[in-house]
């Protein structure tokens, strides 16, 4: 090597020097050290400057704990329960997306007239409030925000509106969160000041109807779960038949299906309503199969083909079925708590509404999120040749959705789940420290705050420095699972 490459290489170093030794010092150092203490019994309150006590390494004593553990399985549980909202996070964006890639002016034409019309409304009802109605101070900030957004709309354009979606993305976390907690709080929260005059009315309602019909309205859940449940099958039956999906890509879809079910029977307080679910379920999949084998042609495919579409599908259904399950025990209990009056409920001090709290703000945040900025860019691809066969064909708005606009944007949604699925695993600190600490009796502690109790709270290094590996094995599994098949649905 000659003298001048050789001065090049060196200098070339030497402007590389502060990342490398940055990235050395700050991110594979840590790493590496980390791994280390996952094997020790490092414990701030014992191993510190005024006590004498040695670490020791402890082998696999610390994953052992996790895995024995109640409360990384429940924290875990917790982790994953969040993510149940991804689906719908994923849903909003795209929603969002394609209402926001519309020409809001229109030309003066019908989409124009409508938000005019809808701006009018809402400024006259701010009128309204101001000149007699006795809104609080709080109502008529919300109204005249909203008028305020509509009218910028009308007279902006598309380019308003996206500011307006993605604003909640790049403002500070922490300040959206005690914003949040704000709105939240039980006593003075707008939220629970908008509810109180509604669920008197419902109270009033249930009052005045025996209580056995408002009981009744449980096994109206029933039907409503078994209709998805039976929606769900026949799709799936379908596209097999079709071809449209293999029978190795149907395995984990089913078993997403079936999760609700099983939770189901664990109600003690309602076992005919379970049972009937239990029996309700394995009768439609009895006839689904029996469909299948007597359909005539079938057309084949590879074992997991389709995958990605399936199991998008059954996600969401999971979430709905959820969703059936919850207000299916409201009723249960709802005569009961509507005789003495039904309060709004404390949001983010009670173990029951904590989550779902959590969960309806970040589904506010998801909407307007990078997501959103992937989907607009997505669409924007699409061949206006494919919509104009569609229409020549004479294709429905949801058949061309279904079609032609899904498939296009199904490298967007691939690499959207992938990051919103490792995000999902990872997230919950921020919320959990500022909103509620973890709590009520940890219903809001996510594994990310798990390991900064351990780490921090409490000082066991070494098992919170285990607990962060185990996490990073989980999160890298379910991404090289992420990778393997939906990466091929993508391709296909």
């Amino acid at each position: 090597m000659s003298g001048k490459s050789r001065r090049q290489i060196l200098t070339g170093l030497g402007f590389l020097a502060p990342n490398i030794i940055g990235v050395l010092v700050f991110t594979i150092f840590p790493v590496v050290f980390s791994l280390v203490m996952a094997f020790s019994n490092w414990d701030l309150t014992r191993h510190n400057m005024f006590l004498n006590e040695s670490i020791e390494f402890v082998g696999f004593d610390n994953f052992v704990e996790l895995v024995t553990n109640d409360r990384f399985s429940r924290f875990l549980g917790n982790t994953l329960f969040f993510m149940m909202g991804i689906p719908f996070a994923v849903g909003g964006s795209l929603v969002a997306a394609m209402l926001l890639s519309q020409d809001t002016n229109a030309g003066g034409g019908r989409r124009f007239v409508w938000l005019l019309s809808g701006a009018v409304f809402v400024a006259a009802t701010a009128v309204l409030a101001v000149m007699g109605l006795g809104g609080t101070g709080m109502t008529l900030l919300l109204v005249g925000v909203a008028a305020s957004i509509m009218l910028m709309g009308v007279a902006g354009g598309k380019t308003v509106y996206r500011t307006l979606f993605y604003m909640p993305h790049f403002v500070a976390g922490v300040a959206t969160f005690i914003l949040w907690k704000k709105l939240y709080n039980g006593q003075t929260g707008p939220v629970n000041n908008a509810l109180r005059p509604v669920l008197d009315a419902v109270a009033n309602l249930v009052n005045m109807l025996p209580s056995g019909m408002v009981s009744g309205l449980m096994w109206l859940g029933v039907l409503v779960f078994l209709g998805l449940m039976l929606w769900t099958t026949r799709w799936l039956r379908r596209s097999l038949v079709d071809g449209d999906l293999g029978f190795g890509a149907l395995v984990l879809p089913m078993i997403v299906l079936l999760i609700p079910v099983t939770v189901a029977q664990r109600w003690g307080h309602a076992q005919p309503f379970a049972m009937t679910l239990l029996v309700g379920v394995i009768a439609i999949l009895v006839l689904q199969g029996v469909l299948y084998v007597r359909t005539g042609e079938k057309f084949s495919c590879n074992a997991a083909r389709g995958f990605g579409s399936a199991l998008i599908v059954c996600l969401f259904v999971m979430v709905g079925q959820f969703v059936v399950l919850g207000l299916s025990a409201v009723t249960n209990y709802l005569p009961a708590m509507a005789s003495d009056g039904l309060e709004p409920p404390n949001w983010l001090t009670d173990s029951d509404w904590a989550k779902p709290a959590l969960m309806m703000m970040a589904f506010w945040a998801a909407i307007g999120s990078n997501n959103m900025l992937l989907y607009l860019a997505g669409l924007s691809n699409v061949p206006g040749a494919l919509y104009e066969a569609s229409d020549i064909d004479g294709a429905s708005r949801l058949q061309k959705f279904w079609h032609v606009t899904w498939p296009q944007l199904a490298p967007t949604t691939f690499f959207i789940f992938v990051m919103s699925t490792i995000g999902g695993l990872q997230g919950g600190f921020e919320m959990a420290r500022v909103m509620t600490q973890g709590g009520p009796a940890g219903a809001t502690t996510t594994l990310s705050y798990f390991i900064y109790q351990e780490g921090f709270e409490t000082g066991r290094l070494g098992y919170a420095s285990a607990v962060a590996w185990a996490l990073f094995i989980l999160v890298f599994s379910v991404t090289l699972f992420n990778w393997k098949f939906g990466n091929r649905y993508v391709n296909e």
